[in-house]
């Protein structure tokens, strides 16, 4: 049992500079202001107007707890040093925060980031929706120290969580963000005293990724249902969506699971793409299984198995007054 939990002294107060961002910098934050750290300062980012704004405020929680909270737009600026030298801290950390921080600021004091995967599974950008994506069964929450390296310090602390075959990515990462709080918890009293556990964050045994782009929920139709499947799964809502364009309008799926019809027995060989199947909406999956759409949106509202009707056939009108067109689209081909 952590000694946060049976209330005992665990150390002489800390001092902390905090980098931190979204739910999990929310939550790691209260987690170590109820452990007695005093925090004083925290650096977060201005949130950005062309970002949907799901989660929950770090500056927002700064205020109401009067700590002083900073946005610089620049990691390396060197008034940022200079405030974070100036604030004295024992330690560090970083909760999800987006910039990589340079040795100067990581010279300061010992540091310490928390990753929202199991190191040194799915190291660096968008590591949950990452784990969606490849089918993963597990993942976690990391606190381990930081290098100039991403992600490559030795690991302090793991939380793990199951990925459960219909989880989106905004389930698992609400997931993620409850192990996170579990694992900094758990540990915060060893890195009080100093006598946190360290643990080999072997990068043989894992990936490096990148971060992830709107276009990149582009479906491939012709790829397994379980594929595309991930796919939905990994970007579905609050994030851009999976989508696909039919006779130049995007629709954007928002709910789904995967059929256990099989397209290509119950209904003759329908290619892949968007069609609608006994009055409902499906995804024809290069495999020949189906993905049922319960919910697709075209500019942010939901369609009818009637209107996707209608623009199919305004597609299939389109194809055949110019045949020369007819599988242009590629993998974005869809059908009636």
């Amino acid at each position: 049992m952590s000694a946060l939990a049976t209330g005992a002294r665990v150390a002489p107060t800390r001092r902390a500079v905090v980098f931190a961002y979204h739910n999990v910098g929310v939550r790691c934050l209260k987690v170590l202001l109820a452990g007695g750290v005093d925090v004083v300062l925290v650096v977060t980012h201005e949130d950005s107007a062309g970002e949907n704004i799901w989660f929950e405020s770090v500056a927002n929680l700064c205020r109401m707890e009067g700590i002083a909270c900073i946005t610089p737009a620049d990691a390396n600026a060197p008034e940022l040093l200079a405030q974070v030298q100036a604030a004295r801290p024992d330690l560090m950390f970083s909760f999800y925060y987006r910039n990589m921080l340079p040795q100067a600021l990581l010279a300061v004091a010992p540091a310490f980031n928390m990753h929202g995967s199991l190191l040194p599974q799915f190291r660096g950008r968008a590591p949950v929706n990452w784990a969606v994506l490849h089918g993963a069964l597990e993942t976690g929450a990391s606190l381990h120290e930081m290098t100039v390296k991403p992600d490559a310090g030795a690991i302090v602390a793991q939380s793990a969580v199951p990925i459960l075959p219909d989880d989106t990515a905004y389930d698992v990462f609400g997931k993620v963000t409850v192990a996170a709080e579990q694992a900094l918890w758990q540990v915060l009293p060893a890195l009080l005293d100093g006598s946190a556990p360290r643990a080999p964050n072997d990068l043989r045994e894992g990936g490096y990724f990148g971060g992830r782009k709107p276009e990149d929920g582009r479906i491939d139709w012709s790829q397994p249902a379980q594929q595309v499947y991930n796919l939905h799964r990994a970007v579905a809502p609050p994030y851009p969506g999976a989508f696909t364009d039919v006779a130049g309008q995007r629709y954007v799926i928002e709910r789904a699971r995967l059929s256990r019809q099989d397209g290509g027995k119950a209904h003759g060989k329908l290619p892949p793409g968007l069609a609608v199947v006994d009055n409902c909406i499906v995804g024809v999956c290069g495999d020949g299984r189906l993905l049922a759409i319960s919910s697709l949106l075209a500019d942010g509202v939901r369609v009818t198995q009637q209107q996707l009707q209608l623009q199919l056939q305004q597609q299939l009108q389109q194809r055949l007054a110019n045949p020369a067109c007819i599988d242009a689209a590629g993998s974005d081909a869809d059908n009636t």
